[in-house]
């Protein structure tokens, strides 16, 4: 079961603030992404995966392999938690993706 909760404003610091602090223990979920064969957004499968680290575009992944930040207040974020992770949900032009941790 899904919920999502309300706590103070969540910035784009405050996403980083949450990887550098829990790196080698954060999981993504990629919900959706952008297809440039279709041109358009499209759902992915929906469940949790290690996060994988990377070192290409840094400035719009945040060195996570699935996730992507467009910037210039474009991004929105919510609290997240369920019965195991707790983290936010980040979307955009580009998907939705959850960065979380184990409860």
């Amino acid at each position: 079961m899904e919920t999502t909760i309300s706590i103070k404003k969540i910035t784009r610091a405050t996403i980083k603030s949450f990887i550098k602090k829990n790196e080698g223990s954060l999981f993504i979920k990629v919900r959706s992404m952008f297809n440039g064969m279709t041109d358009g957004v499209e759902e992915t499968k929906d469940e949790f995966d290690e996060v994988v680290y990377t070192d290409r575009t840094v400035q719009y992944t945040m060195g996570i392999t699935g996730a992507w930040f467009v910037g210039s207040s474009r991004d929105h974020f919510e609290a997240y938690e369920d019965d195991q992770f707790r983290g936010y949900i980040v979307y955009n032009c580009c998907g939705t993706f959850l960065l979380a941790i184990k409860r």
